[in-house]
Order: structure tokens, then C-alpha cells, then sequence
């Protein structure tokens, strides 16, 4: 019981956490198209990295942003692939 409860607040974190990744990103965008102050390339990929890699692919697709930079088109879907392995990995575990 006391496991499921802990995989419980993971998944939530994880679940907020790609909700500010997606925003970040859609402000970034916000932010080149109006030639204002940007986020890190590196905050961006370091958010998908900790955890936010699906919010930063939808972020990617919907704001149709950094879908050029070879860092990001291949980045983040490895990133992605990654943390699904390892959370299938501890789900089974």
C-alpha cells in the first residue's frame, strides 16, 4: 500500500512537472516571436531531462518550437524513450 501511495505522488509530480515544461516552452516561443528575453536552451532541455520530457515534446509540436534544432528533434524523443524505459522498468520492478 505504502508503495502505490509513493508511485502516486511521483506520477503527480511528474504530471506537474510537464505542465510548466509545456508552458516554458510556450513562452519561450512567445518570447522569439516578440524578440524579448529567452529561456536557456539549457533550462529547456534540462526540464525534459528531470522528468518533463513529454511536456517539452508536446511543447515542441504545439508550438511548433525548436522542432529544427537537432538537439531537440532528437534530443527530447530520446530523452522521452529513456524515461519511459525506466519507468516501466520501476513499475515492474
Amino acid at each position: 500500500m505504502k508503495d502505490l501511495s509513493i508511485l502516486k505522488i511521483v506520477l503527480i509530480c511528474l504530471l506537474a512537472l510537464n505542465i510548466i515544461t509545456f508552458l516554458v516552452y510556450g513562452i519561450d516561443k512567445f518570447k522569439a516571436q516578440h524578440a524579448r528575453w529567452r529561456v536557456p536552451e539549457s533550462v529547456l532541455l534540462g526540464l525534459a531531462a528531470i522528468g518533463g520530457s513529454i511536456g517539452a515534446w508536446l511543447g515542441m509540436m504545439v508550438w511548433r518550437h525548436k522542432t529544427q534544432h537537432n538537439k531537440f528533434k532528437y534530443g527530447v524523443p530520446l530523452i522521452l524513450i529513456i524515461q519511459i524505459g525506466l519507468l516501466i522498468w520501476a513499475i515492474i520492478s
